[in-house]
């Protein structure tokens, strides 16, 4: 192995470019003919593996870069000839061109033209004349080559200095100096075909084949971007660009199949890791999450580190990647990263979905416990009273409290099922037994003379009405003369609390009907009281979210709110009025 010494300090100054290219000028001044040629040549190779932006100064060559750097140099000391002078000029060309597009500053970019210029000068007006042999074009060169060239040269020296790490960097476009590598090959050969065929001058065949190249590019050009109905050329090498390996769209969907099996956000980074590290230029790779790291394949010297999010991707690959390809790789990882943050918010949201419905069900759970607590101990000032009529009433109350019982077992064994919330029962059954379980109360019901046989889901309504009606009686509690009144119907939207404002419960229970309700097939159960209004502040939360109240309208209508929705039921306050206050339970 062989460490190259200078860094990129000498590499990227310009006194090494004016020396390598002074020393190029020298060898093309005496000729590849004179005994000086070749020493000269071997100092401007030796300067130009300082300056070269293939390898870093810093780094170390292979045996495969050591044996390849011999090899060019032996053909170029042995076989040094105008044809061998040619080429090499054309490779300087691509290789200063294939720079000018990392450039951010405009006098670092003139910089680069300004050598692109006396390479092609140099190129054209002296080396390819002596090939061709066309000796009045050498007289003419040897002008150029021996006053004006060497004034050029300085004036790079002259130029502001202000890139910004594009020297340093030394990056290049690979595809980029091959296209200017071909295009001036294509002119030097295209004058020798004019010069043979048409038996002219060389300054004649150099005129025409720049002069047909333009008409092509101006041609390539209209078709890039074409105004009539093609798609253009612009389409289909946007396609070769983004082949990378293997063709983008098909690995985009195995990465997007990857995302949508795997059940976790670490799985499917395995996969897409392993999906990363298919791609044939790829020798290896390495990530790292805040829980999990890994590795895939061997490291290498040719590193690109990546950081997305709460991602961080190292790629190695197998040789150094041009910005094409670099831009390909960062492409990829943010595509990898984003699918991964993706899988984790949805583990989140399935986090927070099962704990939402642990926090639903106990909240649920809660309320019944709270209603049938209250219901037992209805019961038990009931059992110490000396009425005759307590011992048939416990008799009547104790089964529907003993089924509510088991139903809140039940729902304790196995909170992730829904089926014992949905046992459904007869609508008069269960108006019965809500009628019976309250009717040591002072309520008003009131419900039509048929009553439709229509299955409700008994658990819904029991923890809906407990709730308002428990809310009307602790508001009765401050407030000891409203009444309270519960009717159920089948019908539309009815003035509310028409009949509400009694004078007495004489006449309440005369008339025996808080409001009237039109049949129709919606079902509707009202529970309304005289007492003071919701407050305005509680209202824009009421029944969509808790709300702190000292009479108890805030959690316990807020579960039985989001409960009736999971079964198409609207509970909402259909009047909020001075003596008209009204909980409607519509579905």
């Amino acid at each position: 192995m062989l460490t190259l010494n200078l860094g990129n300090r000498l590499r990227a100054g310009r006194w090494l470019l004016l020396a390598m290219l002074l020393v190029l000028h020298g060898v093309l001044l005496v000729g590849v003919n004179s005994p000086w040629a070749h020493p000269l040549m071997l100092a401007h190779l030796g300067l130009f593996l300082i300056w070269q932006p293939l390898w870093r100064g810093d780094g170390q060559l292979s045996i495969r870069a050591m044996v390849f750097i011999a090899v060019a140099a032996l053909v170029v000391m042995f076989s040094l000839n105008w044809w061998v002078m040619a080429f090499w000029l054309i490779g300087l060309f691509g290789l200063v061109g294939g720079r000018v597009l990392a450039h951010r500053s405009i006098w670092a970019r003139v910089f680069s033209l300004t050598q692109m210029v006396y390479l092609l000068t140099l190129l054209l007006l002296w080396v390819v004349p002596n090939l061709f042999a066309a000796e009045h074009s050498i007289e003419i060169g040897r002008l150029f080559l021996s006053y004006v060239l060497p004034v050029l040269l300085p004036a790079l020296l002259l130029l502001p200095s202000d890139d910004r790490g594009a020297d340093t960097t030394q990056t290049i476009d690979f595809f980029y100096s091959l296209l200017l590598f071909m295009l001036l090959a294509l002119v030097v050969l295209g004058s020798l075909a004019f010069m043979t065929l048409a038996h002219t001058d060389y300054l004649d065949a150099l005129l025409r084949t720049l002069f047909l190249m333009g008409l092509v590019l101006l041609a390539l050009g209209g078709l890039w971007n074409p105004l009539f109905g093609f798609n253009g050329l612009q389409v289909v090498f946007s396609r070769y660009l983004l082949n990378i390996g293997t063709p983008f769209e098909d690995w985009l969907t195995r990465l997007a199949d990857v995302a949508q099996h795997e059940p976790d956000a670490e799985s499917y980074l395995a996969s897409a890791m392993a999906l990363l590290a298919d791609l044939h230029w790829l020798s290896g790779l390495s990530w790292q999450t805040p829980d999990k790291a890994g590795q895939l394949g061997q490291f290498s010297p040719h590193a690109v580190a990546m950081h997305e999010a709460d991602l961080r991707l190292t790629v190695y690959a197998k040789q150094a990647l041009s910005p094409t390809v670099v831009l390909h790789v960062r492409l990829l990882s943010q595509l990898v990263g984003y699918f991964y943050q993706a899988k984790q918010r949805e583990q989140s949201l399935r986090d927070i979905t099962r704990m939402q419905a642990v926090y639903e069900t106990g909240s649920r759970l809660t309320h019944d416990l709270k209603n049938m607590l209250q219901s037992l101990f209805s019961l038990t000032v009931i059992a110490q009273s000396s009425d005759a009529r307590a011992q048939q009433l416990l008799q009547q109350q104790l089964p529907s409290l003993t089924q509510r019982i088991e139903q809140t077992l039940s729902k304790l064994q196995q909170p992730q099922t829904e089926d014992s919330d949905a046992s459904m029962l007869p609508l008069p059954a269960w108006w019965d037994s809500l009628r019976q379980r309250n009717q040591h109360l002072q309520i008003a019901w009131h419900a039509p003379h048929i009553i439709p046989d229509k299955k409700i889901p008994a658990a819904l309504f029991d923890c809906v009405l407990d709730n308002l009606l428990d809310n009307a009686l602790r508001k009765r509690q401050f407030q000891p003369d409203i009444l309270i009144g519960v009717e159920l119907g089948l019908g539309q939207e009815s003035p509310v609390g028409a009949s509400l404002l009694a004078n007495s419960v004489r006449e309440q229970a005369s008339s025996n009907k808080l409001f009237g309700l039109e049949r129709a097939a919606e079902l509707v159960i009202r529970v309304c009281d005289s007492g003071q209004p919701v407050p305005g502040g509680s209202l824009p939360n009421l029944l969509r979210a808790v709300v702190s109240s000292q009479q108890g309208l805030g959690i316990g209508l807020y579960q039985a709110a989001k409960w009736a929705e999971q079964f198409g039921y609207r509970l909402t306050l259909a009047g909020n009025q001075n003596g008209k206050v009204c909980f409607e339970l519509r579905g």
